[in-house]
């Protein structure tokens, strides 16, 4: 009975397995554009305060494809690995916070965060839009996923984060 149970368990896991699979190969990654507007970064912390927010921010480097080869390669060439693990590579030689405000109107695409409160369900979705206060709330509820270990690129206009783009890794 306990061999039947596993393996109707497996079974089920396997099957989701490759439901989730289908449907990333129909919504399939698309690297951030890069623009004089874009700056990619960590986001260390977020701050409401009168009614108007800030980002404290790490500011990187992030490349990906050959790109992230070739400077992996430059930056540690004693590793014996032939690129970039994983397909991207991160330089962050300063990790000072700059400090930089939010638009109330900006956009914010996600592609994993806790959707449900069970890790089971925190799966890719591409490019999902949210609205700034319930990112906020991701952001601060990190008991299942911390959104917080992953990039984002953010989109400056008049000084101000007008658009929000988590960058999935994984």
């Amino acid at each position: 009975m306990k061999r039947h149970v596993m393996g109707s368990a497996l079974a089920a896991l396997g099957l989701l397995a490759c439901v989730s699979t289908a449907s990333a190969v129909d919504n399939e990654y698309t690297p951030v554009k890069q623009t004089a507007d874009t700056v990619t970064v960590f986001i260390r912390g977020i701050d409401v305060k009168d009614g108007k927010e800030t980002l404290r921010v790490d500011p990187i480097q992030w490349y990906e494809g050959k790109t992230a080869d070739e400077q992996f390669l430059k930056e540690e060439p004693d590793s014996g690995l032939d690129g970039a693990p994983d397909g991207y590579y991160i330089v962050n030689k300063d990790e000072t916070l700059e400090t930089v405000a939010v638009d109330p109107q900006a956009t914010v695409l996600m592609q994993i965060y806790d959707r449900t409160g069970s890790l089971v369900d925190a799966t890719t979705e591409w490019n999902q839009s949210i609205p700034l206060a319930k990112f906020n709330a991701i952001y601060r509820n990190n008991e299942v996923l911390d959104v917080s270990n992953y990039p984002y690129h953010l989109t400056m206009k008049g000084g101000k984060v007008v658009r929000i783009v988590q960058q999935f890794i994984p």
